[in-house]
């Protein structure tokens, strides 16, 4: 029999995408702490050895850099807050969630994790304070509405129903962890699951017995559950997957190629000594720059050395899944041919939205209703909306993936190569050439700036020289 606590069923199966993902976002400390999850054992490898290698793997952070490289690109500018948001609501998303983020931080952060894990929430909340009676005690006080992220871990289940054609929450079941204090200096956390349900809301906690119990409960002035879904690639309410799934695979795929590689270089890097020809078992040998080596006639002593060629191989098929890593990830930048008209193909130019721009539009989309009903919380009848910035579509795939490669730290000679190759560049301009010319160039405007002032030390330098 399942508790307050036990996942559901759509939970549990959105989990596989978010064990891959938290691990890839975690870095190679996480990767390591999955172990053979996502980096085999070979059939007769000894536990030991197994150990070692996997102390040795780094990942290549893929997944993480695409993620936020994506993530940014809607906020190259501030989210724009309408002039229906009320003056009141304005003021506060200079601190949305109460903890120092204002709405564009906020808003960035939820939509990482979108599009890190497939799918986000926003949890409009409201403090349980008491002796507030009206409005006036509620604005003396300073308490008011404020924002959640939940991640989708958190979500432990929920029950909806549909309602005029869209659906709406009825139940929503929220892991949480709360932090206490524990004795004169000390904090712990404690684990406690949130019941939200239209009207009121439940607090369990475990007692001594590692049972659930209501360990508070209350209720609300709200017609509805105050959370948002917020989705990278929707499969239905409040159901979502990665979109960068594809590039979470790859990462991992690369990850386990790039063991192989470390292997087969820390055996290649190490020559092996063969005598051939000694049968005597006495036959004892001291190797060294100062030692002479003596072996009976006949014999033979040489070094043994791996020839190469399944070095380069591994080499180039890492190569290969870091350019189609780049290229899925590029993907969501590539504008589609959207639910758009003939008409409005023809005269307005409309090529349609990438996979990112919906995103995006979703993420607007959940901030209005937030909006809404941290409006609602105080009476308001209007929240207003924003506008997120959206004009970062590419038109093709190369256009696409070039935006991704200016982001990484590289050589502008190596970024200069892969704009080459995609044919951006001419294929007869040479780096060399391009790099004289560069140089010929000199700066550009308003790059050269006056020189210091000279230090208090290079001051009195300059007076004891004179």
């Amino acid at each position: 029999m399942s508790d307050v606590s036990t996942p559901s069923n759509a939970v549990k199966s959105m989990s596989k995408d978010w064990d891959i993902a938290r691990a890839l976002l975690g870095g190679t400390r996480a990767m390591r702490a999955a172990g053979k999850q996502y980096l085999p054992q070979w059939p007769g490898e000894q536990e030991i050895d197994y150990a070692l290698r996997l102390s040795a793997a780094v990942l290549f952070p893929a997944y993480k850099r695409t993620v936020e490289t994506l993530a940014g690109k809607p906020f190259a500018e501030e989210i724009t807050l309408g002039d229906d948001v009320p003056q009141q609501l304005q003021d506060w998303m200079e601190d949305v969630d109460l903890r120092g983020r204002n709405l564009s931080t906020f808003a960035a952060d939820i939509l990482e994790s979108t599009l890190g894990y497939g799918i986000c929430g926003i949890l409009i909340d409201y403090p349980k304070v008491e002796g507030i009676k009206t409005i006036a005690d509620e604005r003396s006080s300073g308490v008011r509405p404020y924002w959640v992220q939940i991640y989708p871990w958190q979500v432990l289940g929920w029950r909806d129903e549909r309602v005029g054609g869209a659906w709406r929450l009825t139940q929503l079941r929220l892991l949480e962890s709360v932090e206490e204090p524990d004795g004169i200096y000390g904090t712990k956390q404690i684990q406690q699951v949130r019941v939200l349900a239209i009207g009121s809301w439940q607090v369990f906690r475990q007692n001594a017995k590692q049972e659930w119990v209501i360990y508070s409960e209350g209720t609300t002035t709200l017609g509805m559950i105050p959370y948002v879904p917020v989705y990278g690639q929707r499969l239905e309410f409040m159901i979502g997957r990665p979109n960068l799934l594809e590039v979470a695979f790859l990462n991992i795929a690369h990850w386990q190629s790039a063991s192989d590689q470390q292997t087969i270089l820390h055996v290649a890097r190490v020559p092996i000594l063969a005598v051939i020809g000694v049968d005597d078992d006495t036959f004892k040998m001291k190797v060294g720059a100062s030692a002479a080596v003596r072996i009976p006639t006949g014999g033979e002593m040489k070094f043994v050395e791996h020839t190469g060629k399944a070095i380069e191989a591994g080499a180039a098929e890492l190569e290969d899944l870091e350019e189609r890593m780049r290229q899925a990830g590029a993907e969501l930048l590539v504008l589609r041919p959207g639910k758009i008209t003939a008409t409005q193909t023809a005269t307005e130019n409309a090529v349609g939205m990438s996979a990112l721009h919906r995103i995006v539009q979703n993420l607007e989309d959940a901030i209005d209703q937030a909006l809404q009903i941290t409006a609602e919380w105080i009476k308001l009848p209007e929240g207003g909306h924003v506008k997120v910035f959206k004009d970062f579509g590419a038109s093709s795939l190369a256009e696409a993936s070039m935006q991704v490669v200016q982001t990484m730290n590289i050589s502008d000679e190596t970024k200069f190569n892969e704009a080459r190759r995609r044919g951006i560049v001419s294929p007869d301009i040479e780096w060399s050439e391009e790099k004289e010319r560069l140089d010929a160039q000199g700066p550009s405007l308003g790059a050269i700036s006056a020189p210091a002032a000279p230090t208090l030390l290079q001051q009195q330098q300059a007076l004891q020289d004179s």
